[in-house]
């Protein structure tokens, strides 16, 4: 049995009862389930008791959400529509409780219904997933629900079309959409100016290791290694030089291993700056052996960063950085001035 079969099976063992509460048609055999043809939906639908506009209708099951296709009548198709979160409860906690639909079965108009295999499926998917992504950040409309959208459509072109080109980067954008909005709830809590990172919510990593690990040496394994940094470097660094100390050496490490990826100019600067605002710091501190050595690695980092990366906006704040280091600018604590 695929995957996609499975958990359909497995929703519909759980979830058989909650039909008889609700206006539907009565839940297909496991059977029919295993040997049915699934696709994804790139519109919100409505789905009906019968296979007609003006039967009763039962509940819209919105873009991004698979559907398993019974059989056919004209155009419409009877399906068991799934939500994929009901088997993701942590997807819930990330998207709210609008994104928890109980499954179904009935009829859509067979439109806007991307099946695996279908041909050009994948760009299909991909605009539609890329379109509800930019409605993220739309005025009007929810950003958590156009992003549940993009993600799951995302997801889809990965999961429907792995051999697609464009597999890899919808699996890095579907994994980067929750790594955002997982971040952004991290930030908005108190904890988040904890200065040790484990003290404060981590995102969950687990899709971005599986980036790594199925295409490795990728832009989008970069990527991946890029957005896990966020879980290891400081809240509020709390006046401690040993929080930029430590952020710098990661982000240098991470140029050093990713040196071709779209981050790595930045890293290498966010390297340089963290060096310059130790060296400020331990001039603050009345130590200034150690703030001269790490005022010449900030400078030696931004130099590498013009030289490495010179088409990129990282090389001219480098060399702004550099500029202000020897003029003996603060970059951290401008107060000290």
């Amino acid at each position: 049995m695929s995957r996609a079969c499975f958990r359909f099976a497995t929703v519909l063992l759980l979830l058989a009862p909650l039909f008889s509460a609700a206006q539907t048609l009565p839940p297909p055999d496991a059977r029919a389930i295993k040997n049915a043809q699934v696709g994804v939906l790139i519109r919100d639908a409505e789905l009906f008791v019968a296979p007609d506009t003006d039967a009763a209708k039962i509940q819209t099951v919105t873009q991004g959400h698979e559907v398993a296709i019974l059989e056919t009548s004209k155009s419409w198709v009877r399906v068991f529509a799934n939500t994929d979160v009901e088997q993701n409860p942590d997807e819930v906690s990330i998207f709210g409780i609008d994104a928890k639909i109980v499954p179904a079965s009935g009829w859509l108009a067979d439109k806007g219904i991307i099946r695996k295999g279908q041909p050009k499926g994948d760009i299909i998917v991909f605009g539609a997933a890329v379109s509800a992504e930019s409605e993220a950040s739309a005025a009007g409309r929810s950003t958590r629900r156009a992003a549940q959208d993009a993600r799951l459509l995302y997801r889809k072109v990965a999961e429907y079309f792995p051999d697609s080109p464009l597999a890899p980067e919808a699996a890095w954008r579907a994994a980067d959409i929750r790594w955002q909005l997982e971040r952004a709830d991290s930030l908005a809590r108190p904890s988040a100016h904890e200065k040790e990172a484990y003290l404060r919510g981590q995102m969950n990593e687990d899709e971005m290791r599986k980036i790594e690990k199925k295409y490795p040496k990728s832009k989008w394994a970069d990527l991946a290694a890029w957005d896990m940094i966020q879980n290891k470097i400081c809240g509020d660094w709390q006046g401690s030089v040993k929080c930029p100390l430590k952020e710098a050496d990661m982000y240098e490490k991470y140029t050093t291993e990713h040196p071709d990826s779209p981050r790595a100019a930045q890293s290498l600067y966010e390297a340089a700056w963290r060096m310059a605002a130790a060296g400020d710091m331990y001039a603050g501190e009345g130590d200034q052996p150690k703030a001269a050595s790490a005022r010449s690695k900030a400078s030696d980092l931004g130099t590498q960063v013009a030289t490495r990366y010179p088409q990129s906006d990282y090389a001219a704040r480098a060399t702004t950085l550099i500029y202000k280091v020897q003029q003996s600018i603060p970059i951290y604590g401008s107060d000290r001035d």
